[in-house]
């Protein structure tokens, strides 16, 4: 449960999307509930409750700058006993933005594809997004502005129903939204990014920059980070030079030090180091694409002078630690990013 990766079919097997305007639109279904995450809604909003609980108690100077109102953030989606308590951490910033910005509308949810192949951005075609928290309305508006611009495709029902990083951030969202606002003032767009080349992801990352810059809106990323194991077909031993200079005693501190190289490029918001890195390490992170479509879009907003943002990791977990090349883990990490003060 909410470790596996999948990989993309092929082509031939993906009739799935299209570039008009949905003709039929459905009420996406809470696809993953009873076994990712609790369908019962009064035992998962206790359990979202206790994640975020705890959270809060361990959020330090350290780990939360309160500076700058946050406006996006990086968050797993395995399964929420894994990432559960390291998702908390992203949606305390949710939380924080909403009491503090009174002006958002709209949560854009960036989460990678992990069942179609797809080599471009789908916006979901659902009217609805229901949990069984509440559900949540779909963002007409953005979503007929983003393909005005010819650029995005749209998800059917089943794609968007099987895919389940971005339905692991929807009760995250609906708890949130409960206990900060009313409910019918916040709309959601999910957007699904393909595996995509570096030269798509700064296309993208640029078409929807301005769109992120608006206040009215927040972003949340979708990303579990490094697959190791024999079952995800990743289990590199680190080089004698990265054992002696690092430190490294056992594997489960080699797959922090792969992640932690990938979450510096993301905090120093450098999209071609991060692209670098990828071709260097192959490290398994599936939201590579959501995020390096993202960082473009922060990147263009600072070098414009729409939006300068301070990103910062504030928790990193693992759901196991790995001792030998038998064992397997996902790494979970969570990323506020936060207007700056210049």
């Amino acid at each position: 449960m909410g470790q596996s990766l999948h990989k993309p079919r092929n082509k031939a097997a993906d009739s799935s999307m299209s570039s008009s305007s949905p003709s039929s639109k459905y009420s996406r279904r809470a696809y993953h509930a009873g076994s990712w995450y609790d369908s019962d809604k009064n035992t998962l909003d206790a359990t979202l409750s206790k994640f975020l609980a705890d959270a809060s108690k361990n959020i330090t100077p350290s780990n939360n700058t309160t500076e700058g109102i946050p406006r996006a953030c990086i968050c797993p989606h395995a399964g929420f006993s894994y990432s559960g308590p390291t998702a908390a951490y992203s949606y305390l910033a949710l939380k924080e933005a909403l009491e503090r910005n009174p002006s958002i509308r709209t949560v854009v949810v960036l989460h990678p594809s992990h069942h179609v192949y797809l080599e471009s951005c789908a916006v979901s075609g659902a009217s609805t997004i229901e949990t069984p928290l509440m559900n949540l309305v779909v963002d007409d508006a953005l979503r007929d502005q983003l393909l005005s611009t010819g650029k995005f495709e749209i998800m059917n029902q089943r794609v968007d129903e099987r895919e389940h990083s971005g339905e692991m951030q929807y009760p995250f969202i609906a708890k949130i939204l409960m206990s900060v606002c009313s409910q019918e003032e916040i709309k959601v767009l999910p957007i699904m990014v393909g595996s995509i080349r570096t030269s798509k992801e700064e296309f993208y990352g640029k078409l929807i920059a301005s769109y992120l810059a608006d206040e009215s809106i927040f972003t949340v990323i979708s990303s579990d980070f490094c697959h190791y194991g024999h079952r995800f077909s990743y289990s590199p031993r680190p080089k004698p030079s990265e054992v002696s200079e690092q430190g490294i005693n056992e594997l489960f501190e080699y797959i922090e030090y792969l992640d932690r190289k990938g979450m510096d490029l993301i905090e120093l918001q450098r999209p071609g180091a991060f692209a670098d890195y990828f071709r260097e390490y192959s490290n398994t992170i599936c939201g590579r694409h959501p995020i390096a479509v993202w960082l473009n879009a922060v990147v263009a907003n600072n070098e414009n002078g729409a939006e300068e943002l301070d990103v910062r990791f504030v928790r990193y977990a693992q759901s196991s630690q790995v001792r030998s090349s038998n064992d397997s883990s996902v790494s979970y990490a969570s990323a506020v990013a936060r207007v700056t003060d210049s």
